[in-house]
């Protein structure tokens, strides 16, 4: 059947991670039209947005039956001996395609996924929307194009599906009405005109269609981020002599030698700091002794950030299972984060100075719920109650949904400079980082789908194409021999 089988874990790393979600068939039976609805279900559910689901089952179900019926018409005009393309043979063609396919549509669809023609369903949720496609490899000609387009903008016409049904009927193409009823439909989700696009891509088909999340949820799950900061006790202040340090840092006028000492007048940071710099990141030929060393192999900068993330693993904590499993991963970011930088962008200090502490704590707002608890489930409970709100948006937020924005906001609380709070709230979403950011972000987005692919929790198609390209990964195998050697490196160094 040409399903991928997706667990509810694959999902709910979709949506907390914002990367695609795939299904791809070639005959589309009834049991995939099915298994397609089931996981779009689950999608919005773990959204919370369940009222969603009926009209968006609709509008795959009618993008993937003409993305079928689509392919069908290739087949059935190459065995005809009639040229697509041409108008008079389109139109010879399309006289009897209908009767001549539904009677022996076994033969069609056998004959259709012998050649390869597949339907690919994709779902995605990022920046606040949720994005549809269906995808097919027979292109749209010129003729389907016009009438595709024709059907939309008829569609924008009606005020109701009602008024939609007395349209008149084509005979040929069944009139497109399931088209303009999914328009009208989406229009009802608070779908605008230009939500939905069909355009030829790479030799594809592909039939987009974006709509917003509900406003309401959307201003729900902001505002629970924002007091999720604001009530955490267990939250303060930045430790007091780190905060004096990145102080002295920033002083222009004080000497490389007076900050040293001042590190090393205490005893447990500079413990902790020699432990960073000797770690696996830094790939040191021979130990590190004292922090005069550490300040001039690292910097002012790498100093600063190794302070920031001393700080974080402090305040946030590392005790419980689920602490420990975080930061484990996240220190297999920063380690990843950092040897990309030097791979790829060793010509940039500043870039490869702040990478491993942005690779760190890009996941710095999912460690915060099991730094707070059970304290702040009551919080929440109680505010959630005295709002009207239901307990489903707190758990969707324990769960990882909106985890950057909530790290961003503690990252602003606790003054971090701008590459390190980029990273945290858009290391999802690189596309939406400043330009003077981009490269971290990036170089954080990557290693952190590099481990989650070696996790198995993410799969090759998932990863950005435009980030793939930056790190000059043309196919999976290119990957696969990258992930390895990250890999084997940070096994051998720690």
């Amino acid at each position: 059947m040409g399903e991928i089988s997706l667990s509810t874990e694959k999902i709910q790393k979709a949506v907390q991670a914002g990367i695609p979600l795939s299904i791809t068939t070639y005959t589309l039976p009834h049991q995939m039209e099915l298994y397609m609805a089931e996981v779009l279900t689950a999608f919005l559910k773990e959204l919370n947005q369940e009222g969603m689901t009926e009209y968006l089952v609709y509008c795959i179900n009618e993008l993937t039956t003409n993305a079928k019926k689509a392919n069908t018409k290739r087949i059935y005009f190459k065995e005809k001996g009639l040229d697509i393309n041409n108008p008079d043979d389109y139109a010879i063609g399309m006289e009897t395609f209908k009767d001549d396919t539904l009677d022996n549509i076994r033969y069609y669809l056998q004959a259709q996924k012998n050649a390869g023609l597949y339907i690919k369903l994709v779902l995605q949720y990022a920046a606040g929307k949720i994005k549809i496609e269906v995808r097919n490899n027979s292109e749209l000609i010129t003729e389907e194009y016009k009438r595709i387009h024709d059907k939309i903008t008829r569609a924008q016409q009606y005020a109701s599906v009602e008024e939609a049904f007395s349209a008149a009927v084509d005979a040929t193409e069944g009139a497109g009405l399931g088209l303009i009823i999914m328009v009208l439909m989406l229009a009802k989700i608070g779908a605008s005109n230009d939500s939905i696009r069909v355009t030829c891509e790479n030799g594809e088909t592909v039939s987009r269609v974006i709509v917003p999340l509900n406003k309401e949820y959307s201003q729900n799950i902001s505002m629970l981020s924002k007091e999720l900061v604001s009530v955490i006790d267990t939250l303060p202040q930045f430790p007091e002599n780190i905060v004096r340090i990145t102080k002295m840092l920033n002083d222009p006028d004080m000497k490389l030698s007076d900050i040293a000492v001042h590190i090393s007048n205490d005893v447990a940071l500079t413990a902790d700091l020699l432990k960073l710099v000797n770690s696996a990141a830094f790939s040191l030929t021979s130990p590190c002794r004292n922090i005069a060393d550490a300040v001039k192999l690292v910097g002012i900068n790498g100093i600063r950030n190794l302070l920031f993330s001393l700080g974080s693993l402090k305040t946030l904590g590392s005790s419980t299972k689920a602490q420990r499993l975080l930061w484990n991963h996240s220190y297999r970011v920063a380690f990843y984060s950092y040897n990309l930088s030097r791979n790829f962008y060793a010509s940039d200090r500043f870039i490869v100075d702040s990478s491993y502490v942005c690779g760190l704590l890009h996941d710095m707002g999912k460690v915060v719920f099991d730094s707070a608890h059970p304290k702040l489930i009551e919080k929440f409970n109680e505010l959630c109650e005295a709002k009207g709100l239901p307990s489903t948006l707190f758990e969707r937020l324990a769960g990882g949904t909106n985890h950057a924005e909530i790290g961003y906001l503690i990252a602003e609380k606790w003054n971090f400079p701008k590459v390190i709070a980029e990273a945290i709230r858009y290391h999802h979403n690189p596309a939406a980082a400043s330009r003077d950011t981009k490269k971290l972000v990036q170089i954080v987005y990557f290693a952190n789908m590099i481990a989650h692919y070696q996790e198995g929790t993410v799969e090759f198609y998932q990863f950005d194409s435009d980030i793939l390209k930056e790190f000059n990964i043309e196919n999976e195998e290119q990957l696969q021999s990258l992930s390895g050697r990250l890999q084997k490196a940070f096994r051998e160094e720690s």
